[in-house]
């Protein structure tokens, strides 16, 4: 008996000593490949450690229908990554001479509006900070108006010349419109088309072979196509005209050729050095010309991150570069919604020989499996021995069972949909949100007195659940809204600053008179209102922030709260 357990015990050091061993790019395989088998990642990955490239390779499938598997050499729509390249375009005119970034934009288009034209700068449009409305998020627009085709003056005039949302040079809000603009402004001062000066400014002195503009006519060798992720599984992507993105996310690339950018980026071959420490040169929200800007902590060190994501329909893509450290990760995903933030994170992590944690299983798509090979009944019958002996293994959120239960009711499963969201309930009682689905799965299901029930339930968990009290409002039921809480002034002005969420993903805080905003990395700016001195909450969607204090009595980090999810920041700036 000795001896053996002597064995075991060996056996057992043996796999720890194997496991520690393990190389870098090891870990990142298994990484990468536990995300593609938990549908998380769909894709083609380069990652570059000093210079070299440590790994290349594809996972999952280029083309689902035929089985055409991912590889380096994969052609990928790349989305906004494409800003970077227009941003380098204009700073190669800067250059040259040919354009100044402190000009009016009018100066270069004198066809635009002059209202609010005059008052917009090329440096305004480099780091979106113009104040002219994205056309992407115009009701509908992205949804309905950009599957057709329209030429660039057509979508210039409809889509980009909206008043401004505020004056330019003081906010930061994320704008497509802008590069659309800054792509004509390179046909008007070059005579050439936006993918002709690409192609002879920037592609063909940096070898890169595979990349260009996208057209839906275009035959593109190796092109992966596009999906969209669901608990049925994947299907193909609704139709996006891609030319309507021109300058701010028309183009398509490869693993290959990006980190070829890479490359020629740490030369001065096609921009001189001075020219990039001003594109990469932080400015409002971090964002620099077509780069978000980062110093991010890798053990004892700081390290400059310049990176960008990209997404549309489809796809969504992210290139980043630790410039100090030669390290280079490229990721190229060809299924909307994948969380390559948090991959990249993680592969960083590898590479800087931080801890990492590996990817959960949906618990949803498992009781959905569940749910279509036997019943209903089964899966609320297993769930609880799965949190109970697999609670490690599956992704337990609130969330989970949310959008599970969606997903049912938007296949007018009405019942199974109540099911779930009984079973959400049971496991976070004391979460508003998982009682205003089940009030809105009642009112679809035309049970007004439940619906009241569970809505009123909401509300009084989140008095600032405002969709909960306008659903009661419908259903006849008058719920008074919260009194105003007044903040002193100096407490608000205390908490103004930038915090840091996650890698890239940063919410701003600002302050107009006797009201407070924030803006999330890439999204509008929203209003958001006390419900006590230190916690605030918004109307547009359930969520909450508070803010917290040192020993020092200064504010150092917030917690976002939403969908059962807590989410801490620190205050950077």
């Amino acid at each position: 008996m000795k001896k053996n357990i002597i064995i075991l015990l060996t056996l057992v050091l043996l796999s720890a000593v194997n496991l520690s061993a393990q190389s870098k790019v090891e870990k990142i395989d298994d990484l990468i490949n536990r995300y593609n088998e938990y549908n998380l990642f769909n894709g083609s990955v380069l990652v570059a450690e000093d210079g070299e490239v440590i790994l290349k390779k594809g996972y999952g499938f280029a083309n689902m229908e035929y089985d055409i598997p991912n590889e380096p050499k994969t052609v990928f729509r790349i989305g906004s990554i494409t800003k970077q390249f227009v941003a380098t375009l204009i700073m190669q005119l800067v250059e040259e001479g040919k354009i100044k970034l402190d000009e009016k934009m009018t100066t270069y288009l004198p066809n635009y509006r002059k209202d609010t034209g005059d008052k917009v700068t090329l440096f305004h449009l480099l780091t979106h900070t113009s104040g002219i409305p994205s056309y992407t998020s115009i009701p509908k627009v992205w949804s309905d108006s950009l599957r057709l085709k329209y030429s660039l003056d057509y979508l210039i005039d409809n889509f980009c010349q909206g008043d401004l949302e505020f004056e330019p040079g003081k906010e930061y809000s994320y704008n497509n419109s802008g590069y659309v603009l800054l792509g004509k402004i390179v046909e008007v001062i070059t005579g050439q088309s936006l993918a002709d000066a690409l192609d002879e400014k920037i592609f063909k002195p940096a070898g890169m072979v595979n990349t260009g503009i996208d057209d839906e006519r275009k035959i593109i060798k190796n092109r992966a196509s596009g999906y969209e992720r669901t608990f049925d599984g994947f299907r193909r992507t609704d139709f996006f005209n891609i030319t309507n993105a021109f300058g701010a996310g028309a183009m398509y690339s490869t693993v290959e050729d990006l980190f070829l950018w890479d490359r020629i980026l740490y030369t001065e071959k096609i921009i001189s050095d001075e020219t990039k420490e001003k594109m990469f040169t932080p400015y409002l929200s971090n964002y620099g010309f077509g780069w978000g800007i980062l110093n991010v902590v890798m053990g004892k060190d700081s390290i400059k991150i310049v990176s960008h994501s990209g997404g549309l329909n489809g796809f969504n893509t992210r290139i980043t570069r630790f410039v100090d450290d030669n390290h280079t990760i490229i990721l190229l995903n060809n299924f909307s919604g994948a969380p390559l933030g948090d991959l990249s994170k993680k592969i960083s992590n590898i590479l800087y020989d931080e801890k990492f944690e590996y990817p959960k299983k949906s618990i949803a798509e498992h009781l959905y499996e569940i749910i279509e090979s036997s019943d209903i009944g089964t899966a609320l019958s297993l769930y609880p021995m799965l949190k109970t002996e697999e609670g490690e293994s599956f992704n337990f959120a609130e969330r989970e069972l949310n959008s599970l239960g969606y997903y049912l009711l938007g296949k007018n499963r009405i019942d199974d949909a109540i099911e779930i969201f009984k079973l959400n309930i049971e496991a976070y009682p004391d979460a508003f949100n998982v009682y205003d689905s089940m009030g809105e799965a009642y009112m679809i299901a035309g049970n007004n007195d439940l619906a009241i029930k569970n809505y009123k339930k909401s509300v009084d968990l989140n008095p600032k659940n405002f969709g909960g009290i306008e659903k009661l409002k419908e259903l006849g039921v008058e719920i008074e809204e919260p009194k105003k809480v007044d903040v002193p002034e100096q407490l608000l002005n205390s908490y103004v600053g930038k915090y840091k969420l996650a890698e890239g993903f940063f919410i701003t805080i600002t302050v107009e008179g006797n009201r407070i905003f924030e803006q999330a990395t890439g999204q509008q700016k929203f209003e958001i209102f006390p419900e006590t001195a230190t916690k605030f909450y918004l109307k547009v969607v359930p969520a909450e922030i508070e803010f917290f204090m040192n020993d020092k009595g200064k504010v150092h980090k917030m917690v976002l709260y939403q969908n059962g999810n807590e989410m801490p920041g620190e205050k950077v700036e």
